[in-house]
Formats: structure tokens, C-alpha cells, sequence
């Protein structure tokens, strides 16, 4: 049987992590953010999820390199767990993904009304009161299309384009943040909480596994690494994507608060684009911002389609789902099947509209959480050494704490009708598509003796 290509580098998979984790929340619901804590409440609680991540990106560099595997969570927790615990962890973890496609071929038609408003016109239809566009879903129907296609082709193509998407947003990162914050002020952060503190922060860090899932995408490709690839470069590449993720959204929210008054801005469309283009004084700024928004949704959709697929891929050869969308093609070496279920589906959820950007990153919080901690949990059964138990114990209850902050009725931010419903829809799809085991599941991939230690 043919297998999937091996082309990747440190830097690709670096470049896949913090790709796949920084998209353009900083720019579209920056208001979201600022609502929920405030200038100092975004930044602590971005930061110390950063923070508490780090147990959970040491658990997943051990396991990645025991098993390199494209099924990820779903491999490691089949180790030590039933086949239905094993599925479930995958289910929610292909949902974590899969999730923000729709999210950013939405967001693209809401960039581009925002550059030429012409595109907001010919609208099809409303959902919660906001309108569907024609343009815009013609717009992230296409890039959808252009997506699946490279994905198709090849994984050394899509980590090509990766590659120059991340390293373009990071470059025009630093350029509008210099500009702004030189005409900033101290005063414009306050109020620095828009709650208590506690409550501040504590509502800023239930949306941190959405934002900053990603960093595990990393062990979706490893398949793919090339025959020289190290094995213990999969910990750095992951260490790195959860470091300059952390660091970038606490930058990004901090200079907004600082270069105008944040405050008075909150109704604004793209809040980041408005607060820089009044501190700078020109609309120069605004350019510069939305075109690092446009790299940093092509990379972030890129990213994240390509872990879904994986993930998808993964599930079908282990007969979890339909094994058709296990299979590899025999000329480009990738996961053809599942990335055109994947570029499908992505279709079809575009015509959801913008309802889905907010609800959807708060019911991806719980799926990205669910599949941290069902792999650290897995990790500390598999009897590491007495400190990789405690690492993965932490890394566990960091996960168990981030499901309950978003389940729990009495805690501020807690799951609306709306959310329970979509994560229900998600749950009875997954029992809909599951497959009985009608042979032996194949076990996951030991460490191959090409990569070497």
C-alpha cells in the first residue's frame, strides 16, 4: 500500500503549529476578547494559558515521537483505553479542526466587505439576524477549492505555502505594531479589567483552547517528517508554537488597548484595524494590518486542514469510520479521500454565514480540551518515569479544568442553548458514522528506525 510522502522539515512543522494556531480572531472578534477581560485580562489570560500548556506540549513531543502516527490522539489513548474512549477522543479532536475551516472562509468574505464594500451586497439570506452575502461565499467557496487542491497535490506543496504565509504575517506583525504603539498612550488601557479581575481572566481563558489549539496539529504530520528528521525536534517545534502563539496574542491585544482608547471602541467592526488607523492617523496602517489578516486566514485554514484531514485520514484506516477515507493516493502519496470529505464539508458550512464565528470557538474550547486531557491521561497510564506522571497528571487536570469552566452552569461564560445543541449535533453525528470493528484495528505506528533519536 502506498504511503504518505515523507518532505517535512523542523521549520514546516513549526510553521504548521503556530500556523494552525494563530489565525484572525486578533483582528475579527478582538472586541469579543477585550469585552470579556479588558486590556490586562486578555493579556493574563492568554498568558497563563500559555503557561499551562506547556505541561500538555511535553506530553504530546513524548508520545509523538513513540508514535508518529496521523491518527494523534486517537492512537495514543487506544494504548490504554477502550475503542469507544479512543474514538471519541479522535471525534472531538477532528471537530476542534475541522471547525475552524468554515470559520475562516467565512472570515475571508467578512475581510474582503471590509476592503472593497461592494462585496457586502446581493444577500441570499439571514441566520440569527446576520446576512448571508453572495460575494463572500463565493470568495471562501474558492479559497476552500484552492486549499483542497494543494492538499490534494501534495503535503510538500502545502507546507510551501505554510511556510510563507506564517513567516509574511509575523513580518507584517512587527511592522504595525511599531507604527502603532509609538503614537500610544498608558491611559488609553483603562479600564484595564471590564470585570473583577478573577472573573476577567477567567473569561478570557475559556476561549485560550480555541485560540491556541494548534500547536498539537503538529503530531497529525508526523508521518510525514522527512527520513532525516530528529525525533525530539517534534518537542521543539511544539514548545515553539505554544511560546510565539502566546506571546503574539498578548502583544496583539495589549497594543490595541494601548494605541487608542479601547473602551470607546468596542461596537467597531474590526476593532484592530479602527484602533491603529486612529493612533497612526492614515489609512496605511489598515493595509498593512488586513493583509497580514489575509496571510495569517490562509495559513491558519491551511493548517487546520490539513490536521483535520489527517485526523480524518487516521480514523478511516484504523476502521473507526468509513475506511475509504483511509486511503492514500498512489501518484501524489497524500490522504486524497479525506481531504475532499474535508474540503466538502467546509463547503457546506460556509452557508451557516457569520452566526458560526463567535458560538463555534467557544464549543472548540471543550473539544480541544477534551483531547488534551484524554491524551495526558493516557500518557500517565502508559507508566512514564514518576516526573513524566506528574507532568502528564498537571497537563491533565489543566485539560479536565478547561472542560469544566465552559460545562459548569454557576461559571461565568458557561455553554448557552445554542452551543449545547451544536455539540450534541456533533456527538450524534460521530455515533451515525462510527464503525463496528470488523477486524483487527492495525496498531499504531512504532517510531520508524529512519527517524532517528
Amino acid at each position: 500500500m502506498p504511503r504518505l510522502a515523507r518532505r517535512l522539515r523542523i521549520l514546516d512543522y513549526f510553521s504548521l503549529g503556530w500556523g494552525t494556531m494563530v489565525g484572525v480572531g486578533w483582528l475579527v472578534v478582538m472586541d469579543d476578547w477585550l469585552s470579556r477581560g479588558g486590556p490586562l485580562g486578555g493579556i493574563l489570560g492568554f498568558a497563563l494559558g500559555g503557561i499551562l500548556l506547556l505541561p500538555i506540549g511535553y506530553v504530546y513531543g513524548q508520545l509523538v515521537a513513540l508514535m508518529p502516527d496521523a491518527a494523534g490522539e486517537t492512537a495514543y489513548t487506544a494504548r490504554v483505553f477502550p475503542r469507544g474512549i479512543s474514538f471519541a477522543t479522535g471525534w472531538m479532536m477532528l471537530l476542534a479542526y475541522f471547525i475552524v475551516c468554515p470559520w475562516e472562509a467565512v472570515a475571508v468574505g467578512r475581510i474582503a466587505g471590509y476592503i472593497f464594500p461592494a462585496l457586502d451586497t446581493f444577500e441570499l439570506y439571514r441566520i440569527a439576524g446576520r446576512p448571508v452575502f453572495l460575494p463572500h461565499l463565493a470568495i471562501g467557496l474558492g479559497l476552500t477549492g484552492l486549499l483542497t487542491w494543494l492538499n490534494y497535490r501534495g503535503i510538500r506543496l502545502s507546507a510551501t505555502f505554510q511556510n510563507w504565509t506564517s513567516f509574511g504575517t509575523i513580518a507584517l506583525f512587527i511592522v504595525f505594531v511599531a507604527a502603532g504603539v509609538s503614537h500610544g498612550r498608558p491611559s488609553h488601557l483603562t479600564p484595564l479589567f471590564t470585570h473583577t479581575p478573577f472573573v476577567s481572566v477567567l473569561l478570557v481563558l475559556q476561549i485560550v483552547p480555541y485560540f491556541m489549539n494548534g500547536f498539537e496539529s503538529i503530531t497529525k504530520s508526523s508521518e510525514e517528517a522527512a527520513p532525516e528528521f530528529r525525533a525530539r525536534s517534534f518537542s521543539r517545534a511544539i514548545f515553539a508554537a505554544i511560546v510565539v502563539g502566546a506571546v503574539f496574542y498578548t502583544i496583539v491585544i495589549a497594543a490595541v488597548g494601548y494605541v487608542a482608547p479601547w473602551a470607546q471602541l468596542r461596537n467597531q467592526r474590526f476593532m484592530t484595524a479602527v484602533a491603529f488607523e486612529q493612533a497612526v492617523g492614515s489609512h496605511w496602517v489598515v493595509s498593512v494590518i488586513l493583509a497580514a489578516a489575509l496571510l495569517s486566514l490562509l495559513k491558519v485554514f491551511n493548517g487546520n486542514f490539513v490536521a483535520a484531514s489527517r485526523m480524518l485520514f487516521g480514523l478511516g484506516r484504523r476502521g473507526l469510520v468509513d475506511s475509504r477515507v483511509g486511503s492514500v493516493h498512489a501518484r501524489n502519496h497524500t490522504p486524497s479521500a479525506a481531504v475532499l470529505a474535508i474540503g466538502i464539508a467546509t463547503g457546506l458550512s460556509m452557508f451557516l454565514g457569520d452566526a458560526i464565528l463567535v458560538p463555534i470557538s467557544e464549543v472548540g474550547s471543550v473539544a480541544s480540551a477534551a483531547g488534551w486531557f484524554a491524551t495526558c491521561a493516557a500518557f500517565f497510564f502508559l507508566r512514564p518515569a514518576r516526573y513524566q506522571q506528574i507532568i502528564a497528571a498537571l497537563g491533565a487536570l489543566v485539560g479536565f479544568a478547561m472542560i469544566l469552566m465552559k460545562l459548569v452552569p454557576v461559571v461565568p461564560g458557561h455553554f448557552t442553548a445554542w452551543e449545547w445543541l451544536a455539540l450534541a449535533v456533533w456527538c450524534g453525528l460521530g455515533i451515525l458514522v462510527a464503525r463496528r470493528p470488523s477486524a483487527a484495528i492495525p496498531p499504531s505506528l512504532e517510531i520508524s528506525p529512519e527517524v532517528s533519536q
